[in-house]
């Protein structure tokens, strides 16, 4: 049992937890709660399980149904509480491997429909569009690699397991990205204020990239140039912008709504 926060394990996820640069090192990042744990030993991507001293029994159970059991780490309660990123910890919290997917297979459909995030830097944002990702049925997510660590606690929770779900990679650079995926019939459709056509009023067949910019600055110049077309998201009011999920939310379910047609 650890019982001290100067246990070197205590230490070690706390680290995983708070820099995105250890957890970039050992190719492993932190999940909290039964949800997210079971869905991570259910993929067989545990490495280490830790539990509230309360919770030990009903994780000894979950791990019985199971042919690979990793060892469970067992805390007292009130350290397990300041392991924690949560308010209200459920108790269990494992290290699990950084999901992979192959890009060529993610983007090989005719009908390939992919959301692109150019430097989104809000967790609860970027877990929120990988959630209406997976319900608008999208092909998977292009991260630019200015956006949030995917693998910030916050953004973990936020995505409530889509990201194990909806396939995803990193880019170096959005613009070059897309040159790349224009060569192979992508065409990329960007949410912006200068767009002529109502988002509404587009078809979205075959290959194609929704593209959705940082909160504050929007899409940058280069990506907006290379877009192959801009639209808009008619409002009432005073207001210029929603905010970038919703936007995000928008353009996908439309998206799904053409696929139907």
């Amino acid at each position: 049992m650890i019982e001290s926060a100067a246990n070197a394990k205590f230490k070690r996820i706390q680290k995983l937890m708070k820099q995105a640069r250890a957890r970039k090192k050992e190719g492993v990042f932190v999940v909290e709660g039964w949800k997210m744990v079971r869905e991570a030993l259910q993929r067989d991507l545990v490495q280490e399980l830790y539990c509230d001293e309360k919770e030990e029994q009903a994780l000894a159970k979950e791990l019985a149904k199971l042919q690979k059991r990793p060892a469970i780490e067992v805390l007292k309660t009130a350290l397990f509480k300041q392991m924690s990123d949560t308010v209200n910890p459920q108790g269990v919290l494992a290290v699990i491997t950084m999901p992979s997917y192959d890009r060529e297979q993610m983007i090989s459909s005719d009908e390939c429909k992919l959301l692109c995030l150019e430097n989104i830097q809000d967790p609860g944002n970027l877990g929120t569009m990988f959630r209406t990702a997976e319900g608008a049925g999208m092909s998977g997510v292009v991260l630019s690699s200015g956006c949030v660590d995917l693998f910030n606690p916050k953004v973990v929770r936020s995505t409530m397991g889509a990201m194990f779900r909806v396939p995803f990679y990193i880019c170096e650079s959005m613009s070059e990205e897309m040159k790349q995926l224009q060569n192979q019939s992508f065409h990329f459709y960007a949410a912006h204020l200068q767009g002529k056509k109502n988002f509404r009023e587009e078809t979205y067949d075959g290959r194609i990239g929704i593209l959705i910019g940082n909160e504050a600055n929007g899409l940058s110049d280069e990506v907006t140039a290379l877009a192959d077309k801009k639209v808009i998201i008619p409002m009432e009011g005073e207001l210029e912008s929603l905010n970038a999920a919703v936007s995000a939310a928008l353009l996908m379910y439309e998206v799904q709504r053409n696929k139907q047609l």
